[in-house]
């Protein structure tokens, strides 16, 4: 518990706790937008919205040049499992990461906990993109532990929140709930996915697959089936 000894820490104080409960409040607000006006559909422990069937979406990375890996104000969120993961894992991929993502995870460790919702996400570097991003030569983003795990370096492909994007998961005690996140950066990848013709939970199969299991995203491909037909 913090404590203040003097106004001006109180102050700051204050003003820490308004902002973490305004960004707690937005995210509500957020959720609650994507519960209210996004038919869910109800799969094992979890609920789906309707838009993980509807919208389309495959990246096109010649584009928009892996832009989630950068923009945005905090890291990739980490499952608990991940947090230890990741720091015995680490050793195997250093290799593959970039001497700014290597001081970044040393000098913040291989997670870092996000002071605005006490998650634990990757670490940044410079408060831009992923400490785990490397770059090919086009500029184009990668993940360094995926590049790893394609060599065989590592058993840990990359964070389940990185696999599945677009689709983001809020955990509750007693489900998941399961939305589609609209990015306006992720525009090209929309373009794309109804070029192709492809909806967003085919796009993240392997992910889906990943989290849930092959018995949960065969029901889920069933339930797409019949929502299609109604």
């Amino acid at each position: 518990m913090l404590v203040a000894k003097n106004a001006r820490q109180r102050y700051a104080l204050y003003i820490n706790l308004f902002y973490r409960l305004l960004f707690r409040l937005a995210k509500v607000y957020v959720w609650w937008q994507e519960c209210t006006f996004a038919p869910m559909i109800s799969i094992g422990k979890s609920l789906v919205s309707e838009e993980v069937l509807s919208e389309q979406f495959v990246c096109d990375l010649q584009k928009c040049k892996g832009a989630c890996c950068v923009e945005g104000d905090a890291g990739a969120p980490l499952e608990e499992a991940e947090v230890k993961i990741l720091k015995e894992e680490y050793p195997n991929f250093k290799d593959y990461l970039r001497p700014e993502g290597i001081a970044a995870v040393e000098a913040q460790g291989t997670h870092v906990v996000d002071p605005y919702d006490d998650e634990a996400v990757t670490p940044l570097v410079n408060g831009a993109e992923c400490a785990y991003v490397v770059f090919d030569e086009k500029g184009t983003t990668l993940c360094g532990i995926e590049k790893a795990w394609r060599d065989g370096k590592t058993q840990f492909r990359k964070p389940v929140s990185c696999h599945l994007y677009p689709i983001r998961i809020q955990r509750y005690k007693s489900f998941d709930a399961i939305n589609y996140h609209e990015w306006q950066i992720c525009a090209p990848a929309c373009d794309l996915g109804k070029e192709l013709k492809v909806p967003v939970f085919r796009f993240a199969k392997d992910a889906l697959i990943r989290k849930y299991g092959p018995e949960w995203y065969a029901e889920l491909e069933s339930v797409s089936n019949h929502w299609k037909q109604s």
